[in-house]
């Protein structure tokens, strides 16, 4: 591994993009939760409202901050690590990136001032509008990078020039086939992600005695969120999975660890995939389900990986890859119908309820980064499916200068994720009366027993 500098500078982009995509997964969904915030407390003159939105805005412009410059490297790397892919599909994703700096980003940079600074310099309904603004802004943002990456897995609207992709129809470009679902698809992650996230450092305030009057609203709104959120992330996902086994099926073959194309498909629990033997070993099934999930039919055919020679993903990552996530998901939508359930006319969370949303307070990073694997891995070998192959776009470093930068980020994002995560700890762990909450939290039997 460590002699092939293509997989090293796969590894490395990987773990860019692992780190980057954890801020926008937060900061998109806060961005939104943050005008409800700011929309409630100049509604109902509850001041508890407006507690929250001055504490969670510390996390969002933190969020976005470590966003912002982790998504700077990346773009850095298409010009050390992948100089191919811009000079073969440029005419595509350089305007697109150009997009979503002129459309968004600038859109959020414009307001995020007013947003963070202006609450008491501008009139309320000014500094609403500035948090509608920058919420937007970060809704665009993904709705430009995701048309990229989804053109890449379903390229559309494109021809070829000397092997130069050349644009025919930038609503084609832009509006590719699985466009559509990945964008909702990501949106209701980034919901998920905020909503658990808001929940969990909720839950840890009351299970440390510090939360105010206003952190069980806030806990309940994060549950809420999850509740809705979850189910229809479920009916998003099974019309990507239909488009994707449309126009990907190598990466669905792959997903289910289906090797041979066969009707009446069962769907494999668990398994350890053996791509030497081209077979599952240790499999537990569920007999004609990946059929019924799938196609919506008992007898539906699925395409095995042996039809796709050389041009399949690699098997054992993308299978267990979309088991972490469904696992995570499936254990999403449970928690927050019971703690929205358990929390309704106002009852006070019960500590079981707040134990496990303090250990799920990051269970979105770990279902958006086990989805995003699936995808961007079950893509392989494509860089651009069908059109471009990984390995001819990739620049041609020793595996020794790959190697050390690759040591060098993974160190570096490490220690940043750490500092991350203990500022969050730092602002969860503050008294009520520090954030200038006037009454200490009328559900103190919450914490009994936790």
């Amino acid at each position: 591994m460590l002699d092939d500098p293509v997989l090293l500078a796969r590894i490395q982009f990987a773990a860019n993009i692992s780190f980057h995509i954890l801020f926008p997964a937060i900061s998109m969904g806060l961005a939104w939760m943050l005008l409800y915030f700011r929309w409630r407390g100049l509604r109902s003159g509850q001041r508890v409202w407006d507690q929250a939105y001055a504490y969670w805005v510390k996390i969002f412009a933190l969020t976005f901050a470590m966003g912002v410059v982790s998504g700077i490297t990346m773009s850095f790397q298409f010009g050390t690590n992948w100089p191919g892919f811009m000079e073969k599909a440029g005419n595509v994703a350089g305007p697109l990136l150009g997009y979503e700096v002129l459309s968004a980003f600038f859109l959020e940079a414009s307001f995020l001032g007013i947003m963070l600074f202006g609450r008491d310099r501008v009139s309320p309904r000014m500094h609403l509008t500035a948090t509608l603004l920058v919420a937007v802004g970060t809704t665009l943002s993904a709705f430009w990078i995701l048309s990229l990456n989804s053109w890449m897995q379903t390229p559309a609207g494109y021809r070829l020039e000397n092997g130069v992709v050349m644009v025919e129809s930038w609503r084609a470009v832009i509006f590719n086939p699985s466009f559509p679902y990945r964008l909702v698809h990501m949106l209701l992650a980034s919901f998920l992600t905020c909503a658990f996230l808001v929940a969990g450092v909720s839950a840890w305030r009351l299970r440390s005695g510090v939360g105010g009057p206003g952190t069980i609203k806030v806990l309940r709104t994060g549950l809420l969120l999850a509740a809705v959120a979850a189910p229809l992330q479920v009916f998003t996902g099974d019309l990507h999975g239909l488009n994707t086994l449309e126009h990907q099926p190598a990466k669905v073959a792959a997903m289910e660890a289906v090797w041979e194309t066969q009707r009446g498909v069962p769907f494999t629990l668990v398994a350890w995939p053996d791509e030497e033997a081209r077979r599952n070993r240790l499999a537990v099934e569920i007999p004609y389900a990946a059929s019924l999930i799938l196609t919506h039919d008992a007898q539906g055919e699925v395409r095995g990986l042996n039809e796709f020679p050389g041009e399949h993903p690699p098997v054992a990552a993308v299978f267990w890859s979309f088991r972490v996530m469904l696992g995570i998901g499936t254990l999403m939508l449970l928690v927050s119908w019971w703690g929205a359930w358990q929390t309704r006319a106002g009852r006070a969370p019960a500590p079981a309820l707040l134990l496990a949303l303090s250990w799920m307070t990051f269970s979105g990073w770990v279902a958006v980064l086990a989805g995003w694997y699936v995808s961007e891995i079950g893509r392989q070998p494509w860089i651009v499916q069908g059109v471009l192959r990984v390995a001819d776009v990739a620049a041609d470093h020793p595996p020794a200068t790959v190697a050390t930068t690759l040591f060098g980020y993974v160190l570096l994002y490490l220690l940043l994720l750490a500092a991350y995560i203990g500022a969050l700890r730092h602002l969860a762990l503050k008294p009520a009366a520090s954030l200038g909450e006037r009454s200490p939290d009328p559900y103190p039997n919450a914490m009994s027993g936790a």
